[in-house]
């Protein structure tokens, strides 16, 4: 029904938002530094991000799908830094909107 849609819009547009986000967070930080956070240190900045007055949105979904967004953030750093894939690419409207919530299925 709409409220589903409107649901599953809003999960798929934070997901996309937290995620690169913290992917240019991080290419921002290893161009000045030459290190980036680890999934613990962007967890954290997670809570922070959500109690910004122009973000307060995210608390409209589930909290653990944000953070698995940053797991597979995470993921897709360590599988780059090992030679098993391309360097993370921003996510976007337009191709195929997922989602993980990891206690109750995809």
């Amino acid at each position: 029904n709409a409220a589903q849609e409107i649901l599953l819009a809003k999960h798929f547009g934070c997901v996309r938002v937290v995620y690169n986000h913290f992917l240019n967070e991080r290419i921002e930080q290893y161009k000045k530094d030459k290190k980036s956070d680890n999934y613990h240190a962007q967890a954290l900045a997670l809570t922070q991000l959500k109690k910004k007055e122009d973000r307060t949105w995210l608390k409209e979904v589930n909290s653990q799908t944000l953070q698995f967004a940053l797991k597979s953030l995470d993921t897709a750093f360590v599988n780059f830094f090992k030679n098993r894939s391309e360097f993370p690419r921003f996510k976007s409207k337009r191709h195929k909107n997922t989602f993980t919530v990891p206690q109750s299925g995809r």
